[in-house]
């Protein structure tokens, strides 16, 4: 595997910011990230149901860093590259994390939310070994938004 990021890995990674700055998906990743709450799989469905704006913003944001992640998870772009320049993903794993169990089990779909999970995973390590005070950090900051 390769040592260092090389200009394919930048390239890509500026292709992945370009599809963030696309006027939808920046509205739903703010909506996301300021408003969404939902500590149940049922809390979710009552509050953002199927065909609703939010079900949409959900799932146009999730699916995002999904596919992002699976990019990352698969060697394309090298993870601590990666890393230097975003750490939403992880913020938004820790949003639906508490959904991710039931999801899996209602939908029968076990790998649900798995690249996003995994990377979050390497991404706390990651962050650990860096800045080892910064995950309670942003944990409590987590905490602060959902008052």
């Amino acid at each position: 595997m390769r040592e260092h990021p090389d200009h394919y890995d930048a390239e890509l990674l500026l292709r992945l910011y370009d599809l963030r700055r696309e006027a939808r998906l920046r509205k739903a990743r703010d909506w996301m990230l300021r408003e969404f709450q939902a500590s149940s799989l049922d809390e979710f469905l009552r509050r953002y149901a199927p065909g609703s704006d939010e079900n949409d913003f959900f799932r146009m944001v999730i699916s995002y860093w999904e596919m992002a992640a699976s990019i990352v998870n698969h060697g394309l772009i090298k993870e601590e590259f990666f890393f230097e320049n975003t750490g939403e993903f992880w913020t938004l794993w820790a949003k639906i994390k508490p959904l991710a169990a039931e999801a899996r089990e209602k939908w029968k779909y076990p790998r649900l939310w798995a690249n996003l999970e995994s990377l979050s995973q390497k991404y706390e390590k990651w962050v650990s070994h860096h800045a080892p005070e910064a995950l309670d950090a942003f944990r409590a900051r987590l905490g602060d938004a959902a008052e």
